[in-house]
């Protein structure tokens, strides 16, 4: 292998693929980035069995060939070079890295050691601009519970349709649906698919693609799932994303979403934002911030208490509707929401004090967030 590409090209690279190495504990062979040459095109891989990220790059070849190079040592080496271009050179199983005054010699390990990532080649697909799928995927990815005894709400729910995507993730205590509606509709589908992706893979997908303004194209199957972007102005793949996916059926959730309200109030979101925070300070053990609205006077109390630092109160205006509520929340689920929406004004649509609530962006039906209340005891 004998090859040249610049430097802030396989830095950009080693970037993108290094996310998923070091991760798992007795396989060496992990640890490592496999390079491989291949006519015009140097490629870069990862792996942690669960996720596998590709890379690829044009660069000027003079000879193939390929090695696997421990991670950590060729990220932090090339990090430090100047940016000019870098030869990369294979000798036995040492790599060879030239760049202007500084040469090196990395100790490899035979690439055939290195796993090999599934290739997805489905005819059920879809292709969307990048930065849509991954603001959507955001505003929802953080919200997956952990429990052995339910392993389906460890990961995000995806419900691919002919017009429609709906992103979904739950932990039990609050839920983040994101629709994102699309025309025209999809050519790759056959029919309705739906997965469950892991918490981490979608993490990966969100820091990977979402600075990325073009399409990403998604290759379903059983078992498995591809996030795919190509190289520009050619039919080459410049990053792959494989991901396994998560078995059983993910809960009913519609069965808990409130399809009508007793009361609803419309907030300035950053007011909602900074009151809550300011409230937070005295939530106590349990972080418990208690919402009062009163419709006739189109205003939402806003109160917490700590018996060892105090109480706060503050008075928030909006616009009201229907009956006069008391309720608490946990303060920090509360601000995952809020958070979460990008509009001006939020709606904040409740039941009594024992059912949950419901946060969506004012004048943007594709987006909903519920969480439970705390229950007085």
């Amino acid at each position: 292998m004998k090859v040249t590409i610049l430097k802030e090209k396989l830095k950009n690279g080693i970037s993108i693929v290094e996310r998923v190495a070091d991760r798992v504990v007795g396989l060496p062979i992990l640890n490592n980035i496999l390079i491989n040459v291949e006519k015009n095109f140097l490629n870069l891989t990862t792996t942690d069995l669960e996720i596998g990220i590709n890379w690829w790059s044009l660069v000027k070849t003079e000879k193939e060939g390929k090695i696997a190079v421990p991670t950590r040592v060729l990220s932090g080496f090339v990090n430090f070079l100047p940016d000019k271009p870098i030869q990369l050179e294979l000798k036995g199983l040492n790599l060879k890295v030239d760049c202007e005054n500084h040469q090196t010699s990395i100790k490899g390990l035979n690439p055939e050691e290195f796993p090999i990532i599934p290739k997805i080649t489905s005819d059920e697909n879809i292709s969307i601009k990048s930065s849509i799928f991954c603001q959507g995927l955001g505003q929802v990815v953080d919200f997956v519970g952990y429990a052995s005894s339910r392993p389906e709400i460890s990961g995000i729910y995806f419900s691919f349709q002919k017009n429609l995507i709906i992103i979904t993730a739950t932990d039990s205590f609050r839920l983040g649906e994101k629709k994102i509606f699309i025309n025209p509709p999809f050519e790759g589908l056959s029919k309705d698919y739906s997965f469950i992706l892991p918490q981490r893979a979608a993490k990966e997908i969100v820091n990977i693609f979402s600075a990325k303004d073009e399409n990403l194209t998604v290759y379903l199957s059983p078992n498995q799932v591809m996030f795919e972007t190509f190289l520009p102005e050619t039919p080459h793949p410049q990053i792959q994303l494989v991901s396994r996916l998560i078995e059983g059926e993910y809960p009913n959730y519609q069965e808990i979403v409130p399809q009508k309200y007793e009361t609803q109030i419309t907030l300035s979101r950053n007011d909602f934002i900074n009151q809550v925070k300011l409230a937070s300070l005295f939530g106590g053990k349990i972080n418990e911030v208690k919402l009062k609205i009163d419709s006739l006077k189109n205003k939402i109390n806003i109160s917490s208490q700590n018996p060892d630092l105090g109480e706060h109160r503050s008075i928030l205006n909006g616009k009201a509707e229907g009956k006069n509520c008391e309720i608490s929340f946990n303060y920090r689920f509360l601000l995952d929401g809020l958070l979460n929406i990008k509009t001006p004004e939020v709606v904040l649509e409740l039941n009594g004090s024992e059912k949950p609530g419901i946060l969506r962006p004012k004048g943007d039906e594709s987006y909903f967030y519920l969480v439970m209340p705390i229950k007085a005891s």
